[in-house]
């Protein structure tokens, strides 16, 4: 699974050249959007064919367009009000942001009421076996990483290899854990 940041002039025009290039030599990749931040932006992924939307705010616009096609969307919510709202809206992952911030004893304090609610933290979670048994201790669902793992020295060095790697890692590592 990976997440686009919409980010930039033109992102949508990358994300659609992405996702042909997917579609034809990545089966099975699952590819959607993130920082969206208007029903009309989720509207324009969503008929480039992204699979999920992910937001940094609970937007209700969004919702709606997203659940109009029936595309997963997962709001950032910061709040257990924000929270319950998202799921009113029919959210099944809600998205924790910044994850760091509020740290894994929130998802604990909050799946304790609430045992039901999907968590994934983004922002703060690091491919490393003490912070992803921390989160995956405290209950969420699932993690969101970014810079933790694709680090500006691998992009600007094009270590590919070693992205891979970590990749690879994190995901044995990830595996591992849930048993």
């Amino acid at each position: 699974m990976l997440e686009f940041t919409n980010r930039g002039d033109f992102a949508h025009e990358i994300f659609n050249d992405l996702n042909k290039y997917a579609l034809a030599e990545l089966p099975g990749m699952i590819l959607g959007v993130g920082s969206v931040t208007d029903a009309g932006t989720a509207a324009l992924y969503m008929q480039m064919g992204a699979n999920f939307v992910v937001t940094p705010v609970l937007r209700e616009d969004i919702a709606l367009a997203c659940n109009r096609k029936k595309v997963l969307w997962s709001p950032g919510c910061g709040t257990l009000s924000e929270i319950c709202r998202a799921e009113e809206l029919g959210c099944e992952i809600v998205k924790l942001f910044p994850g760091g911030i509020y740290g894994p004893g929130f998802v604990k304090a909050i799946r304790g009421p609430q045992p039901w609610t999907k968590i994934m933290p983004t922002g703060g979670v690091s491919p490393t076996e003490e912070n992803l048994v921390a989160w995956f201790g405290a209950g969420v669902t699932c993690v969101g990483m970014g810079s933790k793992l694709f680090t500006k020295e691998i992009v600007q060095e094009k270590r590919f290899d070693l992205l891979k790697e970590k990749v690879s890692d994190a995901l044995a590592l990830i595996k591992e854990i849930r048993k």
